[in-house]
């Protein structure tokens, strides 16, 4: 149970330490080779979230790094971003 504690403890830690300074959300859909995927990220400015959600999403529908760099330099479908 301590080891349970410990773990819960410093995945919070890690969360709250990579989110604190995160006051951009962005949502971003893409459509790539047929499929489409959507994702969320955050991110100290609205370039930061978008480019996250953007990877996020090109992850499950780009095999390969080839297809992964094509997937990323191709315009989102949609980008809905707010303040935190």
């Amino acid at each position: 149970m301590l080891t349970l504690g410990v773990v819960a403890v410093i995945l919070v830690l890690f969360f709250y330490m990579t989110t604190r300074g995160a006051t951009q959300e962005c949502t971003v859909c893409m459509e790539f080779r047929g499929q489409r995927n959507c994702a969320s990220a955050v991110g100290q400015t609205r370039e930061q979230a978008q480019r996250g959600a953007q990877e996020t999403a090109c992850g499950p529908i780009a095999s390969g790094m080839d297809a992964s760099i094509a997937c990323g330099r191709t315009e989102p479908a949609t980008v809905e971003c707010r303040t935190r």
